[in-house]
């Protein structure tokens, strides 16, 4: 009786420890691997040593040369994401995110942008809202966000991506090279190219240019060369490290140029660090609801529902007992019937010698 009541519990809690492994791995997972709403702000820091680089000051353009330092600053915008409507509620988040270049030696301004932005949770790719816009120093202006921006997918492939240049307002591949270690994480490295684009200004600013660097020109346009490397930790898509080797050119339309920046940007170790450190905190907590936890859980699940079951079959049979003790006590009847048939016969003759 105790093995079947014992049986019956195992079976019970390993039934249990496999619906909460199907609920870790169909539920609770699929919800961790999205941005979540109160997504703290997060900095990034790039330099470029021996930078040469164009600084507008007092309305004067001048190339310098120096270490530029790149901050890229991104953060929610809770108001903004709390009226997304349609298909966008519930499954998108809008980011408010910058960026500010300075001189390292004076500490001045070289360029800077704000932006507004939603991205989709889980994938991270820019979607189509009609409230992004961009600001370069002048006006807000109306953009087109596509691709990836700020990071990747969680779940990273190793493929081809589209990746969002915001110089030129368009998505180039960022395509898969191999796997590399970068702070301890293994990291996915992609690289992007841009060869002869055209950086989108405004007219006025381009004819401010040409009118101080390039005097006497009166049309031209700047070209941009850019050769983006991301290294990304994939489970949770998010940068470990970035390198743009940027470069910029004024050209005027009777071909006189000048180059207006040649930097390399790359993160900073202490970003690196601090990078690999959240990714690897993250990436450890979504292993545990989407991989560990139900494999745990199911296993524990599967070995007490198989030990439950092998109890309950081995138990005690009371109806086949009952049968056995009626067969023992038969034969004891019938001798008991038998001495006594014989005592009555016996009793019997002695009447009749009489």
């Amino acid at each position: 009786m105790r093995s079947r009541v014992l049986g019956s519990v195992l079976f019970g809690f390993g039934v249990l420890a496999l619906v909460f492994a199907g609920g870790l791995a169909f539920v609770v997972a699929p919800t961790a691997a999205q941005l979540p709403y109160d997504m703290e702000l997060t900095q990034s820091v790039a330099e470029a040593p021996n930078a040469r680089f164009l600084q507008i000051k007092d309305g004067k353009a001048t190339i310098e040369t120096g270490t530029a330092r790149s901050t890229v600053t991104v953060q929610p915008d809770s108001q903004a994401t709390a009226k997304l409507e349609g298909d966008l509620d519930g499954t998108a988040l809008v980011w408010l995110a910058g960026q500010e270049v300075i001189r390292t030696d004076t500490n001045e301004v070289i360029s800077a942008y704000s932006t507004s932005l939603a991205v989709d949770r889980k994938s991270g790719e820019a979607q189509d809202w009609k409230g992004q816009w961009l600001d370069t120093g002048s006006d807000r202006e109306d953009i087109k966000y596509q691709g990836q921006v700020y990071k990747f997918p969680f779940g990273t492939e190793k493929k081809t991506y589209q990746y969002f240049d915001r110089d030129t307002l368009k998505a180039y591949p960022a395509q898969f090279v191999e796997t590399e270690e970068i702070e301890g994480l293994e990291t996915y490295k992609f690289t992007s190219q841009i060869q002869n684009g055209t950086q989108v200004l405004p007219e006025d600013r381009v004819q401010l240019l040409l009118g101080q660097l390039i005097p006497g020109a009166t049309a031209g346009s700047v070209t941009y060369n850019n050769t983006r490397t991301l290294w990304v930790e994939p489970v949770t898509g998010q940068y470990i490290k970035v390198e743009e080797q940027q470069q910029k050119t004024l050209v005027a339309s009777d071909g006189r140029s000048v180059e207006l920046l040649n930097a390399v940007f790359t993160y900073t170790g202490d970003t690196s660090k601090r990078a690999a450190e959240t990714a690897s905190e993250n990436k450890s907590k979504l292993n545990l609801v989407g991989l560990w936890g139900p494999l745990v859980l199911g296993i524990v699940g599967l070995i007490l529902a198989i030990a439950g079951i092998v109890l309950v079959s081995r138990g005690p049979k009371s109806s086949g007992g009952a049968v056995q003790g009626g067969r023992h006590a038969a034969p004891a009847g019938g001798a008991a019937s038998e001495q006594r048939t014989e005592e009555i016969a016996t009793a019997g003759a002695d009447k009749s010698d009489r």
